[in-house]
Order: structure tokens, then sequence, then C-alpha cells
């Protein structure tokens, strides 16, 4: 197990490719019959090679599988920017004041769907606005109560010019809000560079701004806070299996629940005993699109998790072997 510190930017690496994840279940997630265990079907798992997920991808209209060793296991950063931004309505807006002095107050913010740029909705009372159009916009995103990301874009504070543009922004305003706005009230943040960080105290990352403006929002955004809560509400044996599974672990783990999910796998918080806490990142085995194919999924890993722990079925994959610490210890 290699273990990485909380101030690191993470880099996990995926364990497992399954092919056939396709639970024959009616319930919106499996729970294993222990009794009946020649019921499950048996599920082979292979390690995915470069050549054949590109042969794979070239006769198929799905999602082509994530291949082991590649960063593709999780959102770039420009993605995470994107979720976040789409996922928010409150942000902390920074400019330089008419006596040269920084001021930040919360701003109600709105998002141009073509290529993520802030929308503000400003009456200049508190001379926010001066000459010294730099700005930056700090946008943040609780998840699960465990972690807080956040996305800080950095550029200028400017009128939209276009009037074609305007219109659109108008109506991504009215879109998030339901209501309406005066025009000359109407501010854009300039998009230069975004810094995405995964939590407090963690080193963040510099995201260009072709990067983010090009990057697209997790497709599973709006459903995955949801998803999360019901999964450590009614799986929470789940969670635990997967990470005594597929998680190469030398301490007992007394608590594990799920952070955040996206197209391409989850993240767990893990417990130990000794009330020390670990991030950890369970790669999908091939990328989802929408909630139906995450649920698919998780069913599958769980499936296959369940056989393992009762030998019905051969480890045939390699685990996951880097955590990553949190410096906070759990009373």
């Amino acid at each position: 197990m290699q273990l990485q510190s909380q101030a690191g930017v993470s880099s996990h690496s995926p364990m497992f490719s399954l092919v056939s994840l396709r639970p024959s279940i009616q319930s919106q997630f499996f729970f294993p019959n222990q009794r009946h265990p020649l019921r499950h079907r048996s599920l082979n798992c292979s390690i995915s090679a470069t050549a054949a997920t590109a042969a794979t991808a070239a006769v198929s209209s799905e999602p082509a599988t994530v291949v082991l060793g590649s960063p593709q296991h999780k959102p770039f950063p420009a993605e995470v920017s994107r979720t976040i931004v789409e996922l928010s309505s409150v942000a902390t807006l920074s400019t330089v004041t008419q006596q040269g002095c920084p001021l930040g107050v919360s701003v109600r913010f709105a998002v141009d769907d073509e290529d993520g740029t802030p929308v503000l909705c400003l009456a200049d009372s508190l001379g926010i606005i001066s000459h010294d159009r730099r700005s930056s916009l700090n946008i943040r995103l609780e998840q699960s109560g465990m972690r807080t990301s956040q996305c800080t874009i950095q550029g200028s504070l400017e009128k939209p010019e276009d009037a074609g543009r305007l219109k659109r922004l108008l109506s991504s305003w009215r879109k998030r809000f339901g209501e309406e706005v005066k025009e000359d009230l109407v501010y854009i943040v300039e998009v230069e560079r975004v810094l995405q960080m995964e939590d407090f105290m963690e080193d963040g990352m510099w995201v260009s701004s072709s990067d983010y403006k090009n990057a697209l929002p997790d497709p599973l955004r709006n459903s995955a806070e949801e998803f999360v809560k019901e999964i450590n509400a009614k799986n929470m044996e789940d969670v635990n299996r997967f990470c005594n599974v597929y998680v190469d672990l030398d301490f007992q783990v007394s608590e594990a629940k799920m952070i955040w999910i996206d197209r391409l796998g989850f993240d767990v918080r893990l417990t130990s005993t000794e009330k020390d806490s670990f991030d950890v990142r369970i790669p999908f085995p091939r990328e989802v699109t929408d909630e139906k194919g995450a649920k698919s999924s998780f069913n599958g890993m769980s499936q296959l998790a369940w056989e393992v722990e009762k030998n019905y079925q051969a480890p045939a994959f390699e685990k996951v072997k880097q955590l990553k610490q949190i410096s906070l210890r759990r009373l």
C-alpha cells in the first residue's frame, strides 16, 4: 500500500476491468442473497490492454473501457471545475477597489452554457467595480460533508458587448434563478485561468482558459449528491466490502463512506480502527454516461466483490494501492 500526503495532488491507479456487468436484478441496488450463492451469475474479470480497448471502441458505440495506468480514471481538473461551477450558484467575488484595496463579497452567479463563463448581476453601491477590472471568483462545492472541492476563476470583470451573447446570458440567469434582471447590471468574469483544488489545505492545479471553456461538466452531476446519500444510507455494507476487496489495505476499516461519484468512478473516505482517515479512488470498470449506468456498474461491482469475499470468484484483478491520508484525525 502506498500513501500520499494530503498536501500533494493525488494520483490513483485504476485496478480492474469487468466485462458484461449487467446484473439481473429489479431493485435499484443489489443486495446479494447469501443463502443462494449459485443464483448469482459469475462475472469474468480481466486486465484491459490499450490495443484491446481501441479494437472494442472501433466496433462499439459504448464508451471505451478505462485503460489501466492512464489518467482517465479520474476527471481532469478542467472537467471538475466546470462541474463545480454548474452545481453552485453562490461565490466570493474579489476585486480591486478605487482605493487600490482588495474587496471580497458574496455574489450569486449564473453560467454561460456554451463555455462556462460566470454571469453576475451587480449594483455598484459598494464600489466593487473600478477601472482595474482584475478579479477572481471563488466557488465551492461541499461533497457529503467530508470534502469541499473548489475552483477559483481568475480573470477580468467585463460587460458583455455582443447583443446575442447578452440575450443568452439573461436567459441563463432566468433559468437558474427564475427572475429577470436589468441588462445594465449584467457582468461576466472573462476567464483567464482557473485554480482547481480538491479540498481545503491541498495543493491545486492550474487550468488554462481554453481547457476550461472546452471541458464539459460531469454527466452525473445533477444526480451525484442523491446517489451518494442513498449509497451511504442503504449500501454501507457494499462500500465496506469494496474497500476490503478492491483496495490493498494493511489495516482494519472501521467505517467507509462514499464522498462523491462521477462518470469514471467514486471516492471513498476510510476510517481505520486507530481513527486515521484516508481517501481512496475506486474506478468504474468502464466510463458511465448517466445515473442508470452508474447504478448498473455499482451493482456489478457489488456482486463481484461479494463473490470474491465468499470465495465463489477468484480475485483476478489488481487492487488499488494508493491512498491519500487525511491529516485531521477523527475524535
